[in-house]
């Protein structure tokens, strides 16, 4: 299928001394160091209060609050936050199928425990931790996948 070529601009003035216009490839970094820094930590630790916060409520089945369930909830928000540490820092490493595994495999875990702690069937637990894992390894693979080189180097 044919495209038309982009027009150059005419503005009816004399542009030839002009250097012509080329946009950026890459976006701007509009945060610094430091806010990229504090970022990498307090993203983790606010998803796993969230995270946290979720699996007791769901513990609890709409009961009342209890020292227990506060417990349970950030006992859940610590591993959470621990093993989100540790899957970002061994992802890193790994060729992109590895990588997209390990994080479709901690998502769909972690789906399926805030689905377990709502008292459905296991079965079915089981099988939406797994839809969701292998929907997140695809799609992971798939970004992977199109932002590397042909010998698996990240693509600046």
């Amino acid at each position: 299928m044919a495209h038309a070529v982009p027009a150059r601009e005419t503005s009816g003035r004399d542009t030839s001394d002009r250097a012509p216009a080329t946009r950026p490839t890459m976006l701007p970094d509009v945060f610094g160091p430091r806010t990229h820094s504090v970022a990498r930590w307090v993203v983790p630790v606010l998803a796993g209060l969230v995270y946290g916060y979720w699996a007791a409520a769901n513990r609890r089945h709409g009961g009342p609050v209890t020292g227990w369930n506060l417990l349970f909830g950030f006992m859940t928000a610590l591993a959470f936050v621990i093993l989100y540490a540790v899957v970002r820092a061994v992802a890193a490493r790994l060729p992109r199928e590895g990588h997209a595994a390990l994080w479709g495999a901690f998502a769909g875990s972690a789906l399926g425990f805030l689905y377990a702690q709502s008292g459905v069937a296991m079965f079915t637990c089981i099988l939406f931790s797994l839809i969701l894992a292998a929907a997140v390894t695809a799609a992971l693979f798939y970004r992977y996948y199109t932002c590397e080189d042909a010998k698996g180097r990240r693509i600046a």
